[in-house]
Formats: structure tokens, C-alpha cells, sequence
């Protein structure tokens, strides 16, 4: 690892930035350095300009990746190398704006009804249920189960802040089924190995897998059942609104706009043998 690469890494542990981001910059960076064949202290502005025209022209990148690369060469001659680069130099691309596609309460409940797997089915109701995100759920312990006050912590979400979602009692049935079976340890859906987490690459499997048995054509990803979660409370909770400081105006811009509130598909019940695999 060159000095360079070490003080952005120590700079970016500084900032406490989460490691996935590190990585992340890191990787951009090197690749930045790689195109060129230089160590970015001999590379300017318009070495910069020259690399996001080939990555947009050429290379043909996600919007994603393409952002995590802005941020990564801002962060680097902002913040290691210290260097007078002005940040419209380094520009941000504009973001797209695409509405989500919505799985409707039927296709939830077939989608939630699908997995053999009584791990995988409880992975994906509790997104749906509960709404975290893939790597939230992916992370969770068993101790984040708070039964007796109906919630779930969620600790070191995005941003790293720590928040609570609600556990409705019909996915709190699910899990006490699920940990009479899988007696979980250190955590509440462990991986390959014990001591670790399930990977967000199994989850992403598992979701597509029941997706496909379902016979759903749409696009489905683990996040579509957090956003089919967020388009039944949104539009049912006037708390909720007013706690995610979302109007009901524009929450039917993003979730579409109906005559009438939906109504949740329920947690479907477990006809799996919770002590047979």
C-alpha cells in the first residue's frame, strides 16, 4: 500500500466514515490512478475531466458508480491531498428521478408465501413487516428483538444512527417460531459460518429465487419489499407522515396515487416445520 493510499484510508477512519464507503473510495481512487498510470499527486483537473468523460463515454459506468468516484477524488484532494482542486471542477452528475415499482398486496403475500426455507421466509417478512434495509436486517441480533415494547433496534443504520421499528405481533410470532428452530446465537440469521452474519449476496438469491417461483415478472429485489411496506404506512398512518416529515401529497408522487389507502397483504401463516429443515 503506497503513503498515499494509507493517509486517505487513515483520514476517511478519522471522519468515521462506514467501511463499505472506505472501500469504496478507496477502490475509485485506485482505479483513477490505474487509468493514468500515476499517483493522482502528479494528476490535475483536467486529468479529472478527462476520466469522467471516459467513464461516461466509454466505460458506460452506473450512475452509482459513477458518483462514488466524484466523492472519492473530492475527498481526496479536499481532504489528503489538500490541494486548491475547487469543487465545480469535480461536478456531481444530476440525479435521476424514477419512481419505484410497487409490488402490489398480492404479490407480496405470493412472494412472502414462496421460500421453503423457513430462514429465507422470515428474512424477507421482516423487511416487508418491519421495513429495514437489506443490510440492516442482514445485521440484526437476536437481542434487537424487543418483544415486550413491540420493537426493533436497528443499530448502526444508515448514516450510523441508531432507530426502532415497529415489530407487528404477527412477525413476532414468525421469529419465535423461527428461533425455536434455528436457535440463533450471536445472530438472528447467521451465514455459511456461525459467527457471521448472512451475507446481503444470499439475501438478494433468496428474493430473487421466490420472486421467480412466484411468477412475478416485475423486477424484484429485497428493497421492493421495504418500498411496498413504506406505500401501505405511508398512505395509513398520518404518525408516520408526520414523524418522516412526508406529506400525503407527495408521498402519492413517489408511491403512486390512489382513490383509497391499500390495504397490507398480511404476513402469510408458517405451514413449515419450524423443527425440520
Amino acid at each position: 500500500m503506497t503513503p498515499l493510499r494509507t493517509r486517505m484510508l487513515e483520514d476517511l477512519q478519522i471522519r468515521n466514515y462506514s467501511p463499505s464507503t472506505v472501500a469504496a473510495y478507496i477502490r475509485r481512487v485506485a482505479e483513477f490512478a490505474k487509468h493514468f498510470g500515476k499517483s493522482p499527486e502528479l494528476l490535475g483537473p483536467e486529468e479529472i475531466r478527462e476520466y469522467q468523460l471516459y467513464l461516461i463515454k466509454e466505460k458506460g459506468v452506473s450512475l452509482s458508480s459513477y458518483i462514488q468516484t466524484v466523492c472519492g477524488l473530492r475527498f481526496l484532494y479536499s481532504n489528503t491531498l489538500h490541494r486548491s482542486v475547487s469543487i465545480d471542477r469535480i461536478p456531481l452528475p444530476r440525479y435521476e428521478k424514477k419512481l419505484p415499482v410497487i409490488l402490489s398486496p398480492a404479490e407480496v403475500q405470493r412472494l412472502l408465501e414462496t421460500p421453503k426455507n423457513l430462514s429465507h421466509r422470515t428474512i424477507l417478512t421482516t423487511m416487508y413487516a418491519a421495513g429495514p434495509r437489506v443490510s440492516e436486517v442482514a445485521t440484526l441480533k437476536p437481542s434487537d428483538i424487543d418483544s415486550g415494547r413491540g420493537v426493533i433496534w436497528i443499530r448502526g443504520g444508515k448514516g450510523r444512527k441508531d432507530r426502532q421499528v415497529l415489530l407487528p405481533p404477527k412477525l413476532l410470532e414468525l421469529l419465535r417460531i423461527y428461533f425455536r428452530w434455528k436457535r440463533p446465537k450471536e445472530w438472528l440469521f447467521p451465514g455459511g459460518k456461525p459467527d457471521q452474519p448472512i451475507s446481503t449476496k444470499s439475501i438478494f438469491l433468496a428474493c430473487r429465487k421466490a420472486a421467480r417461483k412466484a411468477g412475478i415478472s416485475k423486477a424484484v429485489h429485497p428493497h421492493s419489499l421495504r418500498q411496498a411496506s413504506a406505500y401501505c404506512t405511508t398512505f395509513q398512518s398520518s404518525f408516520i407522515l408526520k414523524t418522516i416529515c412526508l406529506g400525503r401529497a407527495r408521498s402519492a408522487g413517489v408511491y403512486g396515487r390512489r382513490a383509497a389507502p391499500p390495504s397490507p397483504a398480511p404476513v402469510p401463516p408458517v405451514t413449515t416445520n419450524p423443527f425440520s429443515r
